[in-house]
């Protein structure tokens, strides 16, 4: 099997991911959905011989007692890769995924224009959160590409693996990965306040102790980057919390409400021709309302309704209303959007311009003037 043709193929075709396994043909993923090839189904011992090939010495020896590795690498001439090789039925699987070598701004990105705004946060957690392949290594390269542009700073790196590669310019970028540079994230937070950071990137918190240190590290004045796999602002603040212990709750509710920054949570949605995938983000701003609300167990679900009536002061948004705005500029369908919602029953009737009079919520989003409706002749009359 040659790997390196594949991989080619794959960078051409404008694939994201790229996955290999025995008996079965190669299959792309291309704007989400799977894609089979023409090429032949490799054999057990062809998925064995590419693992020989691919795998340095020590990823083999680790490869060989752990059954699965995570790790990033480069083909020269094509693109740089991460990679996820694993055992299924006795054989060796494989899963490539491209990772762009130039790092694109939010705006190039689809992403709201606040995105740029927090990048210049001196400090407090900013977390992306979403499911896999929604986004989220992509938004935090470019929060640090804004960083490394604008500022002088210190940012260090922790990932598994690095995906990203970034050039010194106005800040210096400490990157490091986990099996090679260091142990583990725990090992790596435990020694990162005394590199004298600016802004850590936690490539994934995993685990309470790793939620714990980005929490105190936000408190002391620092700015805190990482990834969280929640769909929603809500369920990210609800997951933060479920890391402790029931009788520490109340206390991570108050360090969260102090450090917290912003919550941006994201997914991918398909053009009508599956031709393209724009992004629906959800933006919170951790404003003093949206405090109170952290704080109070009771009112932690009405965060929601903080996000939608904060559009146009904060910059606030709620995934509908991304959805509404990339439905009125015709870039996605409203199938797309009404299977992406929060609420489809709520948002078909917001399309069709039906709604309690009571209902205030989404009120700054449609009076914006990037929402209202073309004025007409008879608008005007």
């Amino acid at each position: 099997m040659d790997l390196k043709t594949i991989l080619k193929e794959m960078i051409d075709r404008g694939a994201s991911d790229l996955h290999v396994k025995a008996a079965t043909p190669p299959v792309f993923r291309i704007n989400g959905s799977l894609v089979f090839t023409d090429y032949d189904a490799p054999s057990v011992q062809d998925m064995a011989a590419v693992a020989q090939k691919v795998l340095t010495p020590a990823q083999r020896q680790e490869f060989e007692s752990t059954r699965e590795i995570d790790f990033a690498f480069g083909v020269p001439g094509v693109a740089r890769f991460r990679a996820n090789f694993y055992v299924q039925r006795g054989s060796v699987a494989m899963v490539f995924r491209h990772v762009p070598v130039d790092i694109r701004c939010p705006d190039d990105l689809g992403l709201p224009p606040v995105v740029a705004e927090l990048a210049m946060s001196t400090r407090g957690l900013i977390l992306v959160t979403g499911t896999v392949g929604s986004g989220k290594s992509t938004t935090l390269a470019s929060i640090v590409d804004i960083i490394n542009e604008r500022t002088a700073r210190h940012v260090i790196t922790i990932e598994d693996p690095i995906e990203f590669l970034h050039q010194d310019r106005q800040s210096i970028i400490s990157q490091r990965e986990i099996g090679g540079d260091t142990e583990s994230y725990g090992d790596a937070l435990k020694h990162v306040l005394r590199q004298d950071p600016d802004v850590i990137l936690i490539g994934e918190i995993r685990d309470a102790e790793s939620m714990q240190i980005a929490l105190t590290a936000a408190d002391t004045g620092h700015l805190v980057l990482s990834t969280l796999h929640t769909t929603d602002a809500t369920q990210t603040i609800s997951r933060i919390i479920s890391f402790f212990p029931p009788h520490q709750h109340q206390e991570i509710r108050y360090l969260v409400a102090s450090t917290l920054r912003s919550v941006l949570s994201q997914r991918l949605i398909a053009d009508a021709d599956g031709l393209q995938r724009f992004p629906a983000c959800e933006v919170l701003i951790n404003t003093p309302t949206v405090q109170e609300y952290i704080e109070d167990p009771e009112r932690t679900s009405t965060i929601r309704q903080a996000i939608q009536e904060g559009f146009v002061q904060h910059q606030m948004q709620t995934f509908d209303q991304s959805l509404m705005q990339l439905y009125k500029e015709g870039k996605i369908t409203l199938e797309a959007a009404m299977k992406a919602s929060s609420n489809p029953h709520e948002f078909e009737l917001r399309i069709r311009g039906i709604h309690a009079s009571s209902d205030k919520t989404w009120d700054a989003f449609e009076d914006s003037p990037a929402n209202r409706e073309p004025e007409t002749e008879i608008s005007r009359l």
